[in-house]
């Protein structure tokens, strides 16, 4: 087996976030004349990124990405992570390389030189915390195998794949290379469904990947349920127990229910003061369960780091941490 340098290696649409906060009337209003669905992510052109772009006011900017987000809250646990997707040779490219390396995650993957810029997600947030967004993926659009490093992807203990990447062309293939790749190399691989929407569009190809290639599934509820076609969560975790070997379902201010080899271990939900922004909520469990997981930890550890790293995001606008939750950890235990 080729030595780890690496806790955690992440593979996802590179974008950039642009959050704003709205109100109930622009969303029904957006939903009448664009279908942008409450709580879902929407793909869209650069022309209606421009005209959400105008819509928006003085949006937040930051770097994002479901996986890339992981990578954030991983490394703040003090997790050795990096990172793979696909950004522009241009200003906002070079900013999102610099955001990942200034948090320590390795970056390498080359810019798209001739093309589309690099991606953005338009990220509107709705009174009661939920967030709508809104995607134009540009150069991310661009990420295929040839972009899959096997030295890299065997360096790592786990493999985490982002579901909204299934959405580009050549993203299936990228998936399939690094899952065998890492098991091949005797390591595993991890996958979060990302959007209920997107499991509606590329559901057979899901479950195949769940089936044959997937160690560590991330689902929230809808996900799940979306997923194997059923409006009954236990008919949904009956499939998936004999589908993969660990499942962890987000259930929002319910918690989370893991699946380990058909043992069930149900974690609560961490208590908050004040639900802010949703936005990055599942990336955040994501991490502090692959944190808690790549130290040693038990099911029940893992889920209590997931929900602890999501409570505090909910908490903020935007996905990534404003503390370092290696020392929320440590408050939390103490």
């Amino acid at each position: 087996m080729t030595d780890t340098k690496y806790d955690l290696l992440a593979i996802g649409n590179a974008l950039v976030d642009l959050l704003a906060q709205t109100n109930e009337e622009y969303i029904t209003r957006q939903d009448e004349l664009h279908d942008m669905k409450k709580g879902s992510m929407s793909l869209i052109d650069s022309a209606r990124a421009l005209e959400l772009y105008g819509d928006m006011n003085e949006p937040t900017k930051m770097s994002g990405g479901s996986a890339a987000n992981t990578m954030a809250c991983f490394a703040s646990f003090g997790g050795q992570g990096a990172y793979i997707g696909k950004v522009a040779d241009d200003e906002l490219g070079k900013t999102y390389k610099a955001a990942l390396s200034d948090i320590g995650v390795d970056y390498d993957t080359p810019p798209l030189t001739d093309g589309a810029a690099t991606g953005r997600c338009m990220i509107l947030v709705t009174p009661d915390g939920e967030r709508t967004m809104n995607t134009y993926l540009g150069a991310a659009t661009e990420l295929g195998p040839h972009d899959i490093d096997e030295a890299t992807i065997k360096a790592a203990k786990i493999t985490y794949l982002e579901g909204y990447l299934y959405d580009p062309p050549h993203a299936m293939e990228a998936f399939i290379k690094a899952a065998r790749l890492a098991h091949g190399g005797g390591r595993m691989v991890s996958l979060t469904l990302s959007d209920s929407f997107c499991v509606d569009r590329h559901r057979e190809a899901f479950k195949d990947l769940v089936s044959h290639h997937v160690d560590i599934l991330f689902a929230n509820e809808d996900e799940i349920k979306s997923l194997y076609e059923t409006d009954d969560l236990e008919k949904a975790i009956k499939i998936v127990t004999d589908e993969c070997a660990i499942t962890a379902i987000t259930r929002s201010e319910k918690g989370s229910i893991i699946i380990n080899s058909g043992h069930r271990t149900n974690i609560a939900a961490e208590p908050i003061e004040k639900l802010v922004d949703s936005t990055g909520a599942g990336d955040a469990y994501a991490a502090g369960f692959l944190y808690g997981y790549t130290r040693g930890g038990d099911m029940a550890t893992c889920g209590r780091y997931g929900s602890i790293a999501a409570s505090h995001v909910i908490q903020q606008m935007g996905p990534r941490p404003s503390v370092r939750l290696a020392d929320l950890l440590s408050k939390k235990a103490a």
